[in-house]
């Protein structure tokens, strides 16, 4: 942002010196061209008047110490012409006495009563000059021709001597003005720099470096202050609330524990025929133990800034399906896992455990004895070759199903089918999510051909660089949530 202000500001101060000092050279060099052409036209005229005088008088033989005067003193070379323009004399010796030059176009405008003023390049010099060619006196006849030549080396030496004078006032004026424009534009991007330092660490969780309050513009410093206390009322509450998540899993545990234990201890001294409400008493204390679970799982996940790591999926999935396929037996139903696919997927610590083992205890909730459940993980092409390489894991069950509707709200917290059993949490698939998308992927829930569903999780590849960095990590590198294992009583309906 510095360079940024930098180079705006010194583009700014450019501009306006480009504006101001190139017109003004070019106008200084035309002036002191038009100047000098004029000083030597005038003093070429007040010549010819001499030349003229001298000629009434018949003196024609002083032409030459005139000229060779003039000449020294003004730094010219003089030709002096008749009036058919034949040389009368010439300073520089180029043009021998007696030569005829009406031909040539200075003189001949100048024989025809009009002055003659140019530039043109000059063989003997090797450089510019400047030539003017003036009548000595009017009428239908002149007498005399006075032509005059300076070199104009000395002109445009001083010419470029005042271009590099502007030259380098402007590079004197740039490096103060950049001098001053890096304090200012440093006192202006500290306090940015500061602030976003805070926050990246507030995102981290921490502010551990504060931004100062006493530095830079009023408006950024209002900005750091209002920023600091923020920043601070926000970890107070996410203190607070980790706090209290952390308490409530102490706190419910042991009560929830001791009721559970209680409510068994009933079961020796109730009567047969209140056994099932019993049963049912203790199912419902089971789902509130889950429910308890799940939410604290929900709520340090929300909490948490994580950042996803390089996972081996097919050694997830085999560790998986090693773990369930005892209690898939239990329940009379095959656990199917197809070949290999040897893809590196991104996920976030313990995150990919977890979605499988939802997925699964959803699945055999649902799957009657004597169907199969897949788990499957395939590579998914890309499209056109552009988007990154994504690895897609299906838990395919052959169940009832879901309805489209059912499955677009089967994400919703507490949300189950109408015809699941009562003691299901609804948070199973929301924790899904949430996982899924902390590692930078996304779920979802699709028909599986030949009925049941198929729920579908889309993880980039590891080969993919582009998903590291943009999420955060947690203070302890660590990520902290609940996964439904294999333990877990597989009662709960649909949406579990």
């Amino acid at each position: 942002m510095t360079r940024r202000l930098l180079l705006s500001h010194l583009s700014l101060i450019l501009l306006v010196l480009l504006a101001l000092e190139v017109p003004f050279g070019i106008f200084y060099a035309r002036s002191e061209l038009s100047r000098f052409s004029h000083a030597a036209q005038q003093g070429a005229m007040t010549l010819a008047e001499v030349c003229e005088d001298k000629m009434e008088h018949g003196l024609t033989a002083d032409l030459p110490e005139l000229a060779r005067a003039y000449g020294r003193r003004t730094g010219s070379r003089v030709l002096v012409a008749g009036q058919k323009g034949v040389v009368l004399t010439d300073t520089a010796a180029l043009a021998p006495v007696g030569k005829d030059l009406s031909a040539e176009p200075d003189v001949a405008a100048a024989l025809r009563d009009r002055p003659a003023v140019g530039t043109r390049s000059d063989p003997s010099t090797g450089g510019e000059v400047l030539f003017v060619a003036v009548p000595g006196g009017s009428g239908a006849t002149v007498p005399c021709v006075v032509r005059t030549v300076y070199v104009l080396g000395p002109l445009r030496a001083r010419i470029h001597a005042t271009w590099l004078a502007l030259a380098v006032v402007g590079l004197g004026v740039l490096a103060a003005v950049a001098l001053i424009g890096f304090v200012l534009a440093r006192s202006i991007t500290r306090p940015v720099r500061a602030l976003e330092r805070a926050t990246a660490q507030l995102a981290e969780g921490r502010i551990t470096d504060p931004p100062a309050t006493d530095h830079g513009p009023p408006e950024l410093r209002r900005l750091a202050a209002s920023f600091t206390r923020t920043a601070t009322r926000l970890q107070h509450l996410l203190q607070a609330q980790e706090a209290f998540a952390s308490e409530v899993s102490h706190q419910l545990k042991t009560p929830l524990t001791s009721l559970r234990l209680r409510l068994e201890n009933f079961e020796p001294h109730l009567a047969p025929c209140a056994q099932d409400s019993l049963d049912k008493a203790l199912g419902e204390m089971e789902r509130l133990s889950r429910m308890v679970q799940g939410l604290l799982a929900l709520a340090r996940l929300e909490n948490s800034a994580i950042r996803p790591e390089a996972v081996d999926l097919d050694a997830v999935v085999a560790d998986r399906a090693a773990i369930w396929a005892a209690f898939a037996d239990e329940q009379h139903v095959d656990l199917v896992v197809p070949g290999a696919t040897g893809v590196r997927v991104w996920a976030v610590p313990g995150a990919l455990e977890q979605i499988i083992d939802n997925l699964l205890s959803n699945a055999l909730r649902v799957s009657p004895p004597g169907t199969a459940i897949t788990l499957a993980a395939v590579t998914a092409p890309r499209e056109g070759g552009r988007t990154p390489p994504v690895a897609e894991l299906h838990v395919r069950d052959q169940g009832p199903g879901m309805t489209e509707t059912e499955r677009q709200r089967a994400f919703d917290r507490f949300w189950r089918a109408a015809d699941a059993d009562h003691d299901g949490t609804g948070l199973g698939l929301p924790l899904v999510q949430r996982l899924t998308r902390a590692s930078g992927g996304e779920v979802t829930l699709e028909a599986a051909s030949g009925g049941g569903l198929d729920a579908v999780v889309r993880l980039l590849c590891a080969e993919s660089h582009t998903l590291r960095g943009r999420l955060g990590t947690s203070a302890d590198g660590h990520f902290a949530g609940w996964a439904v294992g294999p333990r877990s009583t597989a009662r709960a309906g649909r949406g579990g």
